[in-house]
This record gives structure tokens, C-alpha cells and sequence, in this order.
């Protein structure tokens, strides 16, 4: 048995080493081959090689989510495609920002985007959670009623809310609650969404001077529109009482020449009932309009209601405004250095008034109870999702925004800060 043991040791010992260790040197490169080609095609582990935005941050903590900067991050382009959350089928889109259905060339590229804070995640919105959360319960009402009150870009994100729950249930019944301009309740959950659309928040229409006179005829005013900076817009003076979510807006009109020119149709101010004097510009006025409406928000808010105050939505004008052949060609996100050069407010260019309208909201929402919908800075860097060329329109429309597209981004935003306050609560 010792001789049989001594002739086996000895064979082992013949067996040469080296075509081994090769063949292990040769399998441990073919299998961190084999990951390495494993991770770069998952969407989950791959480095995403577009970003746009600020840079990111390396430091590998993330933030609880209630005090993160959600406004602070990039937008990272996602190769491997996403279940959309809708498509250009969805009868509520107005056909303009239509981008998919009207053929834009990055249409369906769009929807492949998402934003990246810095130190905490955005996650996606989740339409059946959220009518299964909100189902017959809200404050002790028997339904959930969430209203948008601003311009139309509010409609914007509206509709993208709309489109988004409708896709999982598609039992709707079609009204107008409170003086809304358009609204459907989800029978199945009992829940109800609307759209008030106001330009100022404030009552305003035409003015013309007065055969009789009067202190703004004797000032030499002929005509121009009257804006009662006290009185809100009848559209939505009744949703604060009615709606248990508000999300409100203003500002494209504020800063709008077209609209009302300084000098054929200036905005009159009134008070009160009597015009003020001496005439005061627009962007005191706006001041003013928040200070009341503010102030007439909190006096007519329904008991537990949630109130929000998105912040302005940019413009991307290149070459010149809208009416004077201004365009917006781009199909891919601006660098940090493109957004300075549209919108900082040392060069007062075509698009400043986003960042001049946020100036006045801050000063008026502080210590006001609003929670805010903080989109500027990432939408500012998304010059490539508005309808441009294919909204239909005579000029680029580089103002509302392609849907599917950014505003699906703005309510990611909506209902992580509501899913953080009902959390709280």
C-alpha cells in the first residue's frame, strides 16, 4: 500500500505547472470580461455616458429625501428604453405639444431623459399607488380633489398628470368643478383633478378712457387693461375652498410686451376699486397681485388643504421673442455655460423673465406656507423638449413643453414633495 502511495506522489508531482496557472490566468480574464460586458448593457449598473447639468457629485451618501435640493442635479439620458407612461394617443394633449403625433424628430427621445438630483433619487411616479394612497380618503373628505390654477403652462402639467393616470384607469367622467376651465374625476378612486386657467391670478380686461375724465384720463391714459391687484380672477376664486391640493402659478404675462404694450395697452393698476396713483409698472404690480392673492388663499383654504407654488417655467428663444423670429432648433440639453448665456440676468436677453419672476415669488411666498415646486433650473437646461417648429403655429413655440415629456418630470417632483408631506402628517 506504502509503494502504491509513493507511486501516486510521485506522479502528481510530474504534472507541470505551468499550463495550469495559465489556464487559470486565462479564465480569470474571460470572466471579468464576461461582467464588465454584463454591467455595461444593464441600465442600473452602466455609467450613463450624457449627462447635462450641473456636475454630479461623488461623494456616495445620499440625503433624506425631506431635505434634499431637488432643483440640484443632471439629466441623464437612459439608452435602454423605459415603459412609457403614456404616448401621443391620449385625447387631452392639445395638438400642439403633441410632439410624438406631430413627428418631431426627437419626440420619442424625450421620453428617454430623467433627471438626477445630486445627493437623493427622484423616483418615477407611480400612478396606481398614488390613486390607490388618495382612494376615497383626504382630510376626512369623501374624495380627493387637486386643482392647477395658473397659465397655460400649468395646463402643461395638468395634462401630463391627466394622461398619466388615465393610462391605468380609464373610467373618467368629464366636468368642470369650482369655475374650472377643464377637470375629470377617476370614478373608480373618487378623485378629482381641474385646471383654472388664470394669466395674473389677479381680475383684469380691458380699460378705455372715460368720456366724463378721471384721474388715470387726466394723466393722458386713452386705454390699456385694467388689473385689480385685490380681486382674484373669477376662474379660480372658488378652487382654494373647494380643492384639498393646489398647485398654483404665474408670470409668463407679467413680462409679456405683446400682450400688453407699454405704451397702446399698459397694465392699469386699481385698488380697491380706484386706479392707482401714480401708475405703478408691472413688476410692482406682480408684488402687489401675490400679496393679496396670498393673503386671499390662506383666508378661503379649505381646513388641511395643501398649497404649492411651482416655480416659473423658462423659455428657450434663440435669435430673437417669439414675434420676432425667435427659434429653438436644439435637440440636445444645454451645457451649464449655454444656460448662463440664455438666462443670466447680467445679460438680460430674450428669456430672462424666468429667473426676474422668481426673484418676485420668493420674496412673496417666504413664510407663506407654500410649499414650492422648484422645476426652473432643471427645465432651463431642456432646450430641446418644446414643440418648436411642429406645434403648428406661424412661429417656434419655445414656450410650453412637448408631452410626453419634462412637465411628466415636474409631477415626479409634485408627488414626492406631497408624498413627503402626507408622511409627515
Amino acid at each position: 500500500m506504502a509503494a502504491r502511495d509513493d507511486h501516486h506522489h510521485n506522479h502528481v508531482k510530474k504534472i507541470p505547472l505551468f499550463p495550469l496557472l495559465s489556464l487559470l490566468c486565462f479564465a480569470s480574464i474571460f470572466l471579468v470580461l464576461s461582467l464588465s460586458r454584463k454591467t455595461s448593457s444593464n441600465p442600473l449598473l452602466s455609467h450613463q455616458s450624457f449627462q447635462f447639468g450641473q456636475n454630479p457629485v461623488t461623494d456616495p451618501n445620499v440625503a433624506p429625501s425631506g431635505s434634499c435640493d431637488y432643483s440640484d442635479g443632471v439629466w441623464i439620458y437612459d439608452h435602454e428604453p423605459r415603459p412609457a407612461r403614456y404616448d401621443g394617443s391620449c385625447k387631452e394633449i392639445f395638438k400642439g405639444w403633441n410632439c410624438i403625433s406631430n413627428n418631431k424628430s426627437n419626440g420619442w427621445e424625450l421620453t428617454k431623459w430623467r433627471w438626477k438630483p445630486r445627493r437623493c433619487d427622484l423616483p418615477l411616479f407611480d400612478p396606481v399607488y398614488f390613486l390607490e394612497k388618495y382612494r376615497n380618503t383626504n382630510i376626512g373628505t369623501l374624495s380627493l380633489h387637486a386643482g392647477f390654477v395658473g397659465d397655460s403652462l400649468n395646463r402643461n402639467m395638468f395634462v401630463s398628470l391627466f394622461c398619466t393616470l388615465k393610462r391605468v384607469s380609464s373610467e373618467v367622467k368629464k366636468w368642470r368643478p369650482a369655475g374650472a376651465d377643464r377637470g375629470f374625476t377617476f370614478l373608480h378612486y373618487n378623485l378629482t383633478i381641474a385646471y383654472h386657467r388664470t394669466n395674473l391670478l389677479a381680475s383684469y380686461g380691458r380699460w378705455s378712457a372715460n368720456a366724463n375724465g378721471g384721474m388715470l384720463e387726466s394723466l393722458g391714459f386713452k386705454e390699456g387693461f385694467r388689473v385689480d391687484v385685490d380681486v382674484p380672477e373669477g376662474t379660480w376664486a372658488g378652487a382654494p375652498a373647494f380643492h384639498d391640493i393646489l398647485i398654483f402659478n404665474t408670470g409668463h404675462w407679467w413680462w409679456a410686451p405683446s400682450k400688453f404694450d407699454p405704451v397702446k395697452s399698459p397694465m392699469l393698476f386699481f385698488k380697491k376699486g380706484l386706479p392707482i396713483i401714480p401708475p405703478i409698472p408691472p413688476d410692482v404690480g406682480l408684488d402687489m397681485v401675490l400679496k393679496h392673492m396670498v393673503l386671499f388663499i390662506d383666508k378661503n383654504l379649505r381646513p388641511g388643504a395643501i398649497k404649492f407654488f411651482r416655480t416659473q417655467s423658462p423659455r428657450h428663444f434663440e435669435g430673437g421673442d417669439w414675434n420676432q423670429g425667435g427659434t429653438c432648433q436644439r435637440l440636445q440639453p444645454l451645457s451649464p455655460e449655454q444656460v448662463e448665456g440664455l438666462f443670466s440676468l447680467k445679460n438680460n436677453g430674450t428669456n430672462v423673465e424666468a429667473r426676474l419672476v422668481n426673484r418676485h415669488l420668493k420674496k412673496a411666498l417666504k413664510r407663506s406656507g407654500f410649499h414650492i415646486l422648484d422645476i426652473t433650473h432643471m427645465s432651463e437646461v431642456r432646450a430641446d423638449a418644446h414643440p418648436s417648429t411642429s406645434g403648428g403655429k406661424k412661429h417656434d413655440d419655445c414656450m410650453h413643453w412637448c408631452l410626453p415629456g419634462i412637465t411628466d418630470t415636474w409631477n415626479d417632483l409634485f408627488m414626492k414633495h406631497l408624498n413627503n408631506i402626507k408622511f409627515r402628517d
